[in-house]
């Protein structure tokens, strides 16, 4: 780790995460898929037409805050993505977009991918800069 870089200790839920909220059922969510470890649930603002997120249940704020002790619920959602895409309408291929960080544009500060598909080719995942 980097001098100067702050490790947060992943918490079992933060009051104030949207996503926890969620998960907790305080806030209501069209669930796709739920486990003990895993919930997924469709966007609010879908940017195709399969758009759903899986989440750790457990709240982890981003890619950096990871550990061992979340191996397990990361794996299930690798392991669940492909088969919950297919059964939301995502037969011929889906993307899978983790934002982290500031600079990864990651809006809610709890791991979450999301994953994007639908009957025709997405656009390209990012815009090209002018040569």
């Amino acid at each position: 780790m980097h001098a100067g870089v702050k490790r947060m200790i992943p918490m079992a839920h933060d009051s104030n995460c949207i996503f926890c909220k969620i998960v907790r059922g305080e806030v209501p969510s069209r669930k796709v898929y739920e486990d003990d470890d895993v919930l997924a649930f469709h966007d609010i603002q879908p940017q195709a037409p399969v758009h759903f997120m899986l989440v750790p249940k457990s709240h982890v704020a981003s890619l950096y805050d990871v550990t061992d002790a979340d191996t397990r619920a990361l794996g299930r959602i690798l392991t669940l993505a492909g088969r919950l895409a297919r059964e939301q309408g995502a037969g011929d291929g889906f993307r899978t977009i983790i934002n982290t960080g500031r600079v990864g544009r990651q809006d809610v500060k709890h791991v979450h991918v999301h994953v994007l598909g639908g009957p025709e080719p997405l656009g390209p995942m990012l815009a090209r800069p002018d040569k």
